[in-house]
C-alpha cells in the first residue's frame, strides 16, 4: 500500500515539473507581433475648429419711455409680434407739485392778460370806427389781442402736458403712449401695470418697457482661441448646431472677427459673429446655446491613411508598407510626403498609391 502511495506522489511531482518546464519554455520563445493593417483610400479631408456661443437677433431694441410716471395699461405680452409704431403700453403722468403750481399760475396770468387785451381792443375798435385813432394804433391793438390769446392757449397746453403728458392737438405724438420703434417680436416686457417708470435722458438710461427684436435676422455670437483666429477670414462657411434642436445643422457665414482679444481663464479669446440662414419653417429662440464649426482647410479626393500609421522623425515622415501577407506579416519602412491632417486621417502626397496596405497598431502576441 505504501509503495502505491509513493508511486502516485512521484507521478504527480513529475507532471508538475513537466508542466512548469513547458510553461517556461513557451514564455522564453520569441513573440511574433501581429499588427492591424490599413488600406490607403481616396477621400476628402477637412480641418475644422469649433467655437461656442449663443444665438441672438442682430437688432435687439430696448424700448424706453420719454416721460416719467406710472404704467397705466400694458397692451402687449412677451412672444407677440409688433409693428413699428404700434402701442405697447401707456404711461400715466404723476405731475410734480412745483411744476403743476407754476403751470396753473401761468394760465391764470394768461387769462388776465387776454381779458385786458380784448377790452383794450374793443375800445380801440370804437375809436378807430370814429376815425379818432390811426390805423397803426388799431393794428397794434389787434396784434396784442392775438398774442394774448396765443399765450393763453400755450399756457393751457403746458398745463395739460404737466397733468397728462399730452395735449389734445398732438395726440398722435403722445409721449405717454409707448410705441415700438421696429417691426419684430417682443422678447420681454419687464414692467407691470402700476410700476413706476423713469424717462430716458442724458443722465439716466430710463426704465425698459419692452425688448423687441427682429427674429428673421439672427446671428451666432461666440469666442475662438487666439491660436486659431489667424486662420479665419470674413466670408468663411460655418456650420451651426444648437443644443435645443438636435440633429439639425444650419448654414452660416462668418461676417465679423474682433480686432481685440479678451482674456478668459488665462487664454485670449476673440469674438466672432456669423449670419445664420434659418428656414421659415423652423423657429429659433433668442439665447439658444450653439456651437459653430468652421472649416479652416479643405482638400478633396486625396490619398489618405490614418495618422497613427505615420512615424515622424524630425522633419521626415515614414510609413511601414506591407510586402507579404501569406506566410507572415512583413513591412518595409519607407519615407512619405504628408499634407493636411484632420486629426484622424492624413493626406499622403508622395510615397504611396491607392489600395496599398500599411502597418497599424499592434493587435496582440502569439
Amino acid at each position: 500500500m505504501k509503495k502505491y502511495v509513493k508511486i502516485t506522489v512521484l507521478v504527480i511531482l513529475g507532471l508538475i515539473f513537466i508542466g512548469t518546464f513547458g510553461f517556461l519554455y513557451q514564455k522564453s520563445r520569441p513573440q511574433i507581433p501581429v499588427y492591424e493593417t490599413w488600406t490607403t483610400t481616396i477621400a476628402d479631408l477637412e480641418k475644422t475648429t469649433v467655437a461656442t456661443g449663443k444665438i441672438e437677433p442682430r437688432d435687439e431694441i430696448l424700448i424706453k419711455p420719454q416721460i416719467s410716471g406710472i404704467i397705466d395699461i400694458v397692451y402687449k405680452e412677451a412672444g407677440e409680434s409688433v409693428k413699428k409704431g404700434e402701442v405697447i403700453a401707456k404711461v400715466k403722468v404723476i405731475p410734480e407739485l412745483g411744476q403743476l403750481n407754476s403751470a396753473e399760475s401761468r394760465v391764470r396770468l394768461a387769462e388776465i392778460n387776454t381779458r385786458q387785451s380784448e377790452t383794450d381792443f374793443k375800445r380801440m375798435k370804437i375809436l378807430y370806427d370814429q376815425r379818432l385813432i390811426s390805423s397803426e394804433e388799431y393794428e397794434k391793438s389787434e396784434v396784442n389781442v392775438k398774442q394774448a390769446r396765443e399765450e393763453l392757449q400755450t399756457a393751457k397746453d403746458n398745463l395739460q402736458i404737466v397733468k397728462e403728458g399730452i395735449t389734445q392737438n398732438n395726440t398722435s405724438f403722445s409721449s405717454t403712449l409707448i410705441r415700438s420703434t421696429i417691426d419684430g417680436l417682443i422678447l420681454d416686457i419687464p414692467i407691470k401695470e402700476g410700476n413706476s417708470v423713469i424717462m430716458s435722458n442724458t443722465f439716466n438710461d430710463g426704465t425698459t418697457i419692452a425688448t423687441v427684436a427682429n427674429m428673421n435676422d439672427l446671428i451666432f455670437r461666440g469666442n475662438i482661441d487666439e491660436t486659431e483666429v489667424g486662420r479665419l477670414h470674413e466670408g468663411m462657411p460655418v456650420k451651426i448646431t444648437l443644443g435645443a434642436l438636435q440633429n439639425m445643422i444650419f448654414d452660416a457665414e462668418l461676417e465679423y472677427i474682433s480686432p481685440k482679444g479678451v482674456e478668459e481663464n488665462g487664454a485670449n479669446q476673440f469674438e466672432i459673429k456669423a449670419a445664420i440662414h434659418v428656414p421659415d419653417s423652423i423657429a429659433i429662440r433668442s439665447g439658444y446655446s450653439a456651437n459653430a464649426e468652421i472649416v479652416l482647410e479643405r482638400v478633396k479626393q486625396v490619398l489618405t491613411v490614418p495618422e497613427s500609421a505615420i512615424e515622424f522623425s524630425g522633419d521626415s515622415a515614414f510609413i511601414y508598407l506591407q510586402t507579404d501577407s501569406i506566410s507572415e506579416q512583413k513591412f518595409n519602412r519607407q519615407p512619405v510626403s504628408t499634407g493636411m491632417s484632420d486629426g484622424i486621417q492624413i493626406e499622403i502626397k508622395q510615397g504611396l498609391s491607392e489600395g496599398q496596405k500599411v502597418r497599424g497598431a499592434q493587435k496582440g502576441e502569439l
